[in-house]
């Protein structure tokens, strides 16, 4: 069975005209439900993350100014989201959220987290609608729980994972492949283990054509034992953050590779669903929609492989 992480509160009320589309959170579970794409059954609601996990990939001093509400106005405005102890709380939950799909993914080969990917929290700060690096706090979970010995971040959202980057920067263990939008936020990008930078209006044959080539041989030479994938949809011609030319049918293409590559090498994986930015939230939430498809499609009802397990 596909597990998927879900709660409430990933739908975090924000003020009137703001840019970050949180009702996708909400509209994505209900139209996989309406369909029949997934059944309740395979949603659970995740608690708050622990501090011992947390400071996994987070400093201790950043923890506890978040906790207490004690970040800078500076912090705050390049974080974008209003400061609050609920906002915290959700973000505590996102990031357990994707903890716990490790685990659903070491049992049935992926797990998918509605929410996650917040790819530019750095270690001692958060930035870019980011408040916690989720998918750092769950592979440095792996590594630290002897569940894994190496991991491959395929972050494909259009802009690049610099905060992963950055704590991963003198980790062996972890494998940063960026692959975005070369004029795009962050203006100072960090560098990924693997960064492949495309200008404004690039479309899907080079996108989808690169990625072909790259991802099983980058597997080959890295050899992990659990993969990420940051499958922001944010790639579509019609974002309104993006600069790049995807058309949704690529979009799909792009999730459909990485999904075979886990399959045909046997890895467990874990998607998180990044950034989401146009005009029209209808085409968002079909985009993010289009992801869930593909892994029931994919896995579901014991279709895919059991995941590979050499430790």
């Amino acid at each position: 069975m596909v597990r998927i992480a879900f709660d409430p509160v990933f739908c975090h009320p924000l003020p009137e005209g703001h840019r970050f589309p949180m009702e996708k959170y909400e509209l994505i579970l209900a139209q996989l439900l309406w369909e029949g794409t997934i059944t309740e059954s395979q949603l659970f609601h995740p608690a708050p993350v622990e501090a011992q996990w947390v400071l996994q990939a987070h400093t201790e001093a950043y923890w506890e100014d978040l906790l207490h509400l004690r970040l800078s106005p500076k912090m705050i405005r390049k974080i974008g989201l209003p400061l609050s102890a609920e906002l915290v709380y959700r973000e505590r939950v996102i990031t357990q959220g994707t903890i716990d799909c490790t685990r659903y993914a070491l049992e049935n080969g992926v797990a998918l987290n509605v929410a996650g990917g917040t790819h530019h929290a750095y270690a001692d700060r958060g930035e870019g609608f980011c408040l916690l690096n989720d998918v750092a706090v769950a592979a440095r979970y792996l590594l630290a729980t002897d569940q894994s010995r190496k991991i491959l971040v395929i972050d494909l959202d259009v802009h690049q994972g610099n905060g992963t980057a950055a704590i991963f920067r003198d980790d062996p263990r972890v494998f940063t492949f960026s692959m975005h939008g070369k004029e795009n936020y962050p203006l100072h990008k960090e560098l990924s283990d693997l960064d492949v930078e495309w200008p404004t209006g690039t479309g899907d044959e080079p996108y989808l054509t690169r990625l072909r080539e790259l991802l099983p041989a980058l597997i080959r030479k890295e050899q992990p034992d659990f993969l990420f994938f940051v499958s922001g949809v944010d790639v579509l011609a019609s974002d309104k953050l993006g600069k790049l030319g995807m058309s949704p049918e690529g979009c799909r293409e792009r999730d459909r590779l990485v999904f075979s590559a886990a399959l045909e090498s046997g890895l467990p994986l874990v998607v998180t669903m990044g950034g989401g930015y146009s005009p029209r939230l209808k085409d968002i939430v079909e985009a993010h929609c289009n992801t869930f498809r593909l892994a029931e499609a994919l896995y579901g009802d014991g279709q895919g492989r059991r995941p590979r397990r050499s430790l």
